[in-house]
């Protein structure tokens, strides 16, 4: 399905998980009155999304789709966010691999975190969020970014000793963001980068 129709900028895109071709489950219509349904993941504010589709649509999982602006949706009837436990089993399983791909794609805006991270407060910085890093790794992060910007994952793992996966240490935060509901901090999931 290819949604390429308004002003790039301006349109909010999602990735397909899974597709349900019958639709929900536990919707009690007859296979005939239940639309092709989907979960999909914002691929900016890390949404998880159901998504019910009319007739004719014809989707598949990985496909990216609009879901905002509304007026630019294609063949959706209707979209709502849903949590992590909302979804099904294979969304769940196509979740790691979407995020990864989304972190990968959108390189730039990521190693831009450890550019730009801030303190919470007076004792927790947002670097600190991200599983493994510490007070003295952070504290390198910091040193080095003052140096000189960092500008791709592999630079930020050469300059900063002890870092060994930048990348995949973005993307297991998002996918604890998305898996927890009670996490004081949120940095990726429902913000919008």
């Amino acid at each position: 399905m290819s949604d390429a129709t308004g002003d790039e900028s301006t349109l909010r895109h999602a990735v397909v998980l899974d597709h349900l071709p019958h639709g929900l489950p536990g919707d009690d219509r007859p296979q005939y009155e239940t639309p092709s349904a989907a979960y999909a993941l914002g691929e900016r504010d890390f949404y998880l999304y159901e998504l019910l589709f009319e007739d004719e649509a014809d989707v598949s999982i990985g496909d990216r789709i609009v879901v905002s602006p509304a007026e630019e949706r294609r063949s959706i009837q209707q979209l709502r966010t849903v949590e992590y436990e909302d979804l099904s089993s294979g969304a769940t399983s196509e979740l790691d691999y979407v995020v990864e791909e989304i972190v990968e794609a959108n390189e730039g805006r990521f190693v831009d975190f450890y550019n730009d991270a801030q303190p919470i407060t007076l004792r927790l910085h947002q670097l600190n969020l991200l599983p493994g890093i510490g007070k003295k790794l952070r504290n390198t992060i910091l040193d080095e970014r003052k140096r000189k910007p960092f500008e791709s994952f592999e630079e930020v793992e050469e300059r900063v000793s002890g870092l060994h996966d930048p990348e995949g240490v973005i993307v297991e935060r998002i996918i604890e963001e998305l898996r927890e509901d009670d996490l004081k901090y949120r940095r990726f999931v429902g913000g919008d980068d």
